[in-house]
């Protein structure tokens, strides 16, 4: 993500992630919140190996990257759209058969484990095969590389 990007994504989440200061300590800039989630969604890292980087404690880490997702999810779920007739679908798997010379394929998806704390009373619901606790982010993409 280039730095115009960076700063026309923090422009819009600033308003829903933004904390007042207090008078026993200044609240963590928004800047420093979008840094710390895109940080984490992009590398995998946990909390704990985070919290060098950061600066932040991995319990108010935990706090902030879900608020933060949320916030993005808000201002972005405007540009995802997905196919909603059969002829934009058509055109979906036209488009990943002349660029990639792959018939009838209508998206491409991939998942990624995001680490999670334990819900209450899950057992081993949320536990997965990599030795923690997460679910899977998933996402269906277009012959363009763009989220659908």
């Amino acid at each position: 993500m280039d730095s115009e990007c960076f700063e026309e994504l923090l422009n819009m989440v600033t308003p829903l992630i933004q904390k007042q200061d207090t008078v026993m300590r200044e609240s963590i800039s928004p800047r420093e919140r979008l840094t710390v989630t895109l940080r984490f969604l992009a590398t995998g890292q946990s909390y704990e190996d985070l919290k060098f980087s950061a600066v932040i404690s991995p319990q108010l880490m935990s706090t902030i990257i879900p608020e933060t997702c949320s916030a993005i999810y808000k201002c972005l779920k405007h540009f995802i759209k997905m196919p909603t007739t059969q002829s934009e679908w058509k055109d979906n798997a036209k488009m990943f058969e002349d660029k990639w010379n792959f018939d009838h394929c209508v998206g491409a998806i991939d998942g990624k484990h995001i680490s999670i704390e334990k819900p209450p009373e899950s057992g081993s619901s949320f536990y997965n095969y990599k030795g923690f606790f997460s679910i899977v982010l998933f996402g269906v993409v277009n012959a363009n590389y763009e989220f659908m």
